[in-house]
């Protein structure tokens, strides 16, 4: 039986995760759960599953949460705000934390939890895009495992079991191409949001929706690769691969090429991450390649997907600015959802922003240097978003 607490409960993560948890009662038990504001979901999942603590980050919403579970007995700890999920993040004796919590806000909680002697399954990529020159000597100090539990990190992960040291060569990072991967680029001038949370192939939050569209969650994704497996960027390639049956691929030095396949199912990562180094059998619906069909391959599109290339170049500058880059598009994001910029508007904004950042940039950052740059970018992109004139138009990739 292990342990785990849950961060981000009521997203597409921790509902997936909890999925397993209710499958599996005889391998998994929640001791903790933290989630964002609704109450509704948190309230049935604490009934549920019962753990020993449970936070919400709408402080405000804490009084209704108490209302909602007020017969449950035994009643758990209760808390909210930032304070209260990263006391959930450090409680009690579970053995690993699933961090679901959509972008940088789930850094801090991951120290804590770090901190505490806690095993990360990894789902929250942004965490460590931003934080990895803080979140990695930690893991280290601490002696914790940090497992990645998205799916094209979990296959690297995977296909690198067995491969001894200095064997790995390149790493290759599927993308599905997101909702315009069909699109010509002269028409993604007119893009509304419903078009962009129309993803062809994964069911995920909006924000990781936007950021495929984009094609800025490959980027991120890079990102997190090289500090995950110590790649050069110059090593890790991303190819457009619509059925999302290949998860991504691993090259050895002998050019001999491995990969995880399955459906575009995200349980498996988290069930990986969860019971590693384990393997439990489930009675999900295996891989039948006949009825995958083709399996095709594409070079991704720089014209289309200009927040690649901001993404690589803000990772070979290192230092805090993927921080920068990361607050910045999660920025953005939120104003395009909020139809307050447009689709193309979300890469100029970024851009504009990690250059205005290039003098300032910290090689060596603190926490406290990671955390005044996620601030200093989300602050400048409202700036910018302010002053753009709303004439959509392609950036040209130098």
């Amino acid at each position: 039986m292990k342990k785990i607490t849950l961060l981000g409960s009521t997203g597409s993560i921790g509902t997936q995760t909890l999925d397993i948890v209710a499958q599996y009662p005889d391998q998994f038990q929640i001791v903790g759960l933290a989630a964002g504001n609704n109450v509704e979901m948190l309230a049935a999942q604490i009934r549920q599953f019962q753990p020993s603590i449970a936070a919400i980050r709408s402080e405000e919403k804490l009084p209704a949460l108490k209302a909602a579970i007020s017969d449950v007995n035994p009643q758990p700890i209760l808390l909210a705000g930032e304070a209260g999920i990263i006391e959930v993040a450090r409680y009690g004796d579970s053995e690993s934390v699933v961090t679901g919590i959509v972008g940088c806000a789930g850094l801090l909680p991951t120290i804590a939890a770090i901190k505490a002697g806690k095993n990360i399954a990894l789902a929250n990529k942004e965490t460590l895009i931003a934080g990895a020159p803080v979140v990695l000597p930690l893991v280290e100090e601490y002696g914790v495992k940090l497992l990645p539990a998205d799916s094209e990190h979990s296959a690297i992960f995977q296909c690198l079991q067995g491969v001894p040291e200095g064997g790995l060569r390149k790493i290759i990072l599927t993308a599905s191409g997101g909702s315009f991967r069909d699109w010509d680029v002269e028409k993604l001038a007119n893009v509304t949001v419903a078009d962009a949370l129309k993803h062809p192939n994964w069911s995920m939050g909006k924000k990781i929706t936007i950021d495929s569209a984009t094609l800025m969650n490959k980027g991120l994704e890079v990102i997190e690769a090289h500090y995950l497996f110590g790649m050069d960027y110059e090593n890790i390639d991303i190819v457009i691969h619509p059925q999302s049956i290949i998860h991504s691929l691993i090259e050895l030095q002998d050019t001999s090429v491995l990969a995880q396949l399955g459906w575009a199912d995200m349980r498996l990562p988290l069930l990986y991450a969860m019971s590693y180094p384990e393997r439990i059998h489930t009675d999900w619906k295996p891989l039948d390649l006949v009825k995958a069909g083709n399996l095709t391959f594409r070079e991704p599109d720089h014209e289309k997907y200009p927040c690649m290339r901001l993404a690589y170049a803000a990772g070979k500058a290192g230092g805090s600015m993927p921080a920068v880059l990361n607050a910045a598009n999660e920025q953005a994001v939120a104003l395009f959802l909020d139809e307050k910029i447009s689709f193309l508007d979300i890469p100029r904004c970024i851009e504009t922003v990690c250059d205005r950042y290039q003098t300032q940039n910290n090689t060596n950052p603190s926490l406290d240097d990671i955390l005044t740059a996620d601030t200093w970018a989300r602050e400048e992109i409202l700036a910018t978003s302010e002053k753009l004139e709303h004439q959509p138009q392609i950036i040209s990739v130098g």
